[in-house]
């Protein structure tokens, strides 16, 4: 079960000791077009995301694993791979390296195309009920084995009494393993970036329908 950051004091993060931890920070990402309205508020969640890691770390543990959606290289290499994907995550990432930690691939290049190429099925929209929900049945058993393989590869490396980070998207699928202890990060602003997005897609929502 996940822990809220909030109700964590130092001294009852003594019960942890000696336990497998995992910190898991939900992935936004800005967009080359993005209005200047949700830029500030991407930026603060990254902002406060730094700084919750950050309390996590002096209460909790150091972490020393380090996993990312999408990284299926470890070390140097994949640190430049989660440059290009994200900016943000990136220097919370970088920053954790030069502490020590060290980047794991996480991810089966195979499994997370597979599951990428469904997904674009998907966009692309059907005449038919039938496809789709043939499409469906293939992008959901694609992201399950892609789910199962993370979870597998957070399973085998972190260590007793260790503890990790895993930046990921929400609604994702991973089933954590019951002795890991998982803290999830959650900035403030996220409520806020929520509702904007929502509010956007029902106005978006609005100006097709009248035409």
């Amino acid at each position: 079960m996940a822990e809220e950051l909030g109700k964590i004091e130092k001294p009852e993060a003594q019960r942890f000791k000696g336990k497998r931890k995992l910190y898991l920070v939900p992935l936004i990402f800005q967009g080359k077009d993005a209005p200047v309205e949700y830029v500030d508020k991407f930026n603060l969640y990254w902002q406060q995301a730094q700084e919750q890691v950050i309390k996590l770390e002096a209460k909790i543990g150091r972490a020393g694993r380090i996993y990312h959606e999408s990284i299926t290289i470890a070390g140097e290499d994949g640190l430049k791979v989660i440059e290009r994907l994200n900016p943000k995550s990136y220097q919370i990432a970088s920053q954790m390296c030069q502490n020590g930690a060290q980047l794991e691939a996480v991810e089966d290049e195979e499994l997370l195309k597979e599951a990428m190429d469904w997904e674009r099925c998907l966009l692309l929209g059907f005449m038919t009920e039938k496809v789709a929900m043939k499409v469906s049945e293939f992008y959901l058993e694609a992201s399950r084995n892609r789910y199962q393989h993370i979870a597998h590869r957070i399973e085998e490396t972190i260590e007793p009494g260790e503890a990790g980070i895993l930046f990921i998207r929400e609604g994702h699928m991973v089933q954590f393993p019951p002795d890991i202890e998982v803290f999830t990060v959650s900035p403030p602003v996220l409520d806020e970036i929520h509702r904007w997005l929502r509010d956007r897609s029902s106005a978006t929502g609005d100006e097709e329908s009248q035409e």
